[in-house]
Order: C-alpha cells, then sequence, then structure tokens
C-alpha cells in the first residue's frame, strides 16, 4: 500500500467548488490537510443567479471531516478577489484549480454574442484573471501546482458546443503557455478533461451513466497533478469512470514540395500522402515542430533531410 500523499501546510484555490467536480476535489485536498478556499458564485448551470449555499455547505463538509476551509462567493471574472481570500485567510496560495463553468448550448446558426461571450468569460477569463492574481505568488515562492479543465469537446469538438469548444481549447493552450513560463520556477501546470457526471452534464446523462462516472473518480488525478511529489508539468489528460490516458500531438510525415513553385493542383495530386498517418511523429514544442520541416530536403533553410 503505497503511502498516503498529503497536503499539510499547503493552501488550495478550486474554482466552481460547490458542486460536482470541484466539491469533490475540494473535500479531497481537505481531508488531505490542505487549507481549502472553496469558491463558487452559487449560478445556475446557464450563468445566471448567484447563491452562497453550495460553497457554505462544502466548507461545512471539510471542517467536519476536521479540515480547514474558507468560502468565496465572488465570480472568477473576478480572480483576484478569490486569490486575496487565501491571503487574507491563510496567507499565501500553492494550488489552484480552475474547474468553475457553465454551458449555454446552441447550434452555431442560432448561438447569439451573449452565448458566446459568456462561455469565454467563465471558462478562459476567469481562468486566467484566477491564475494570473495567483502566479506572482507563486513564482516568487518557488512552488506553484495549477490544473486546468478542459473537455472532450474542447479536444474533438461537439454539436451545438461551438462556444464551449472553443473556451475549453483555450485552456490547453493556455497550460501549454502557463507551464512553458512557470517550469523553471517549479510552478507546474496541467490540464484534465474529465469525463464525469456534474451539474454540466446531468441533464443530458442518463442517472446509470452518471453513477458509473462520479467526480470522485476524477479527483485522484487532479489531486496528484497538485502533489509536491508530482513533476509533471504541460500534460493534458482524460479520465473518467476509473480509466486514465495522456493525449499528445500526432503529425503524418507528410510531403514537402521543396522550393519549387507548387499550386492547389500539386496539394490536391498529394492529398493522400499529406493525410497518411502509417507514419508519424510526436512534437512537443514549437522548435521541434518547425526544425524538421526547415531542415527537409529542398528546403531554403535545409541541409538535407533529417
Amino acid at each position: 500500500m503505497a503511502d498516503e500523499l498529503r497536503y499539510d501546510g499547503r493552501v488550495a484555490i478550486v474554482t466552481g467548488a460547490g458542486n460536482g467536480l470541484g466539491r469533490a476535489h475540494a473535500l479531497l485536498l481537505g481531508a488531505r490537510g490542505a487549507r481549502v478556499v472553496v469558491n463558487d458564485l452559487g449560478g445556475d448551470v446557464h450563468g445566471g443567479g448567484q447563491s452562497s449555499a453550495a460553497a457554505d455547505q462544502v466548507v461545512a463538509e471539510i471542517q467536519a471531516m476536521g479540515g480547514t476551509a474558507v468560502a468565496s462567493y465572488d465570480s472568477v471574472e473576478a480572480g483576484d478577489k478569490i486569490v486575496q481570500a487565501a491571503l487574507d485567510h491563510f496567507g499565501s496560495v500553492d494550488i489552484v484549480i480552475n474547474n468553475a463553468g457553465i454551458l449555454r448550448d446552441s447550434s452555431f446558426a442560432k448561438m447569439t454574442e451573449h452565448d458566446w461571450d459568456l462561455i469565454y468569460r467563465v471558462h478562459v477569463l476567469g481562468a486566467f484573471r484566477v491564475t494570473h492574481a495567483a502566479w506572482p505568488h507563486m513564482r516568487s515562492k518557488g512552488y506553484g501546482r495549477v490544473v486546468m479543465t478542459t473537455s472532450a469537446a474542447g479536444i474533438y469538438g461537439n454539436f451545438g458546443q461551438a462556444n464551449y469548444s472553443m473556451a475549453k481549447m483555450g485552456m490547453i493552450g493556455l497550460a501549454s503557455t502557463l507551464a512553458i513560463e512557470g517550469g523553471a520556477k517549479n510552478v507546474l501546470v496541467n490540464t484534465i478533461a474529465p469525463i464525469a457526471g456534474s451539474r454540466l452534464s446531468g441533464t443530458v446523462m442518463p442517472p446509470q451513466m452518471a453513477e458509473a462516472l462520479r467526480p470522485d473518480y476524477v479527483t485522484p488525478l487532479a489531486a496528484y497533478l497538485c502533489h509536491e511529489s508530482c513533476q509533471e508539468n504541460g500534460g493534458l489528460f482524460e479520465v473518467g469512470a476509473g480509466f486514465h490516458a495522456k493525449l499528445r500531438w500526432e503529425r503524418t510525415a507528410g510531403h514537402h514540395f521543396g522550393s519549387q513553385p507548387f499550386g492547389p493542383e500539386e496539394v490536391a495530386e498529394k492529398w493522400l500522402e499529406i493525410g497518411d498517418f502509417s507514419q508519424v511523429s510526436h512534437p512537443k514544442s514549437i522548435a521541434e515542430s518547425v526544425m524538421p520541416i526547415l531542415q527537409s530536403a529542398d528546403s531554403p533553410f535545409g541541409h538535407g533531410k533529417v
């Protein structure tokens, strides 16, 4: 049996922690010794309304287990206030789990700018503002763990969720760059794509499936990524129902036309080769992506094919 991973002395912020995934994250961290800021605006799944009840309930549950927690009722758009709550009550911030989210599903033809903007503001702008406020405190002490929450809709797309897919893919891009910028300061950033029964999925998921996809099947991965022993940085993980997997980009060998003139006709002729995944590479950075291209045969930058 492995030794229990604990978070004693750590201060964690979990957004959207009043229900579902966020609640499960907050409860586990609180039970393992972290001092937790339970943030939840208390609105509905579409971004309307406000209530303190959900956050207060989770704080009470953590305290009943002997843990330490305080509630924050601010919108994630006021991320500086959420981080300030951690500083005011606990004097520090070590862990940020950006979990807050809403849905405003609509086909693209019927989607309004309000539908688009509200999803962006809660998911992307909210994650930016909370993380941006916590970032200097983590960097200055040389320690931090940040978890972003994306979705299969962001990775693969999904009908009726252009706004949500945009925001969730944006979380992956944000996390990838923060991992590069934070790594040298031991501020590590990763992204999870949960498959879980929650308030957002509960409206379309039958009860039996929701039971199989309980949030507490996702939380162990999120918690591990937040632990000081975890050195993962810049990873993207699908997780749910006990399944855990890491994702990466894959690229075909492609075709290089070299320096001779070519047009769409030549592209069409080589289309099958361009899309042939029988030989692939897995670039992990811009440098790894660009250098083989520039060094290919007949490239004006190259020195022969690599």
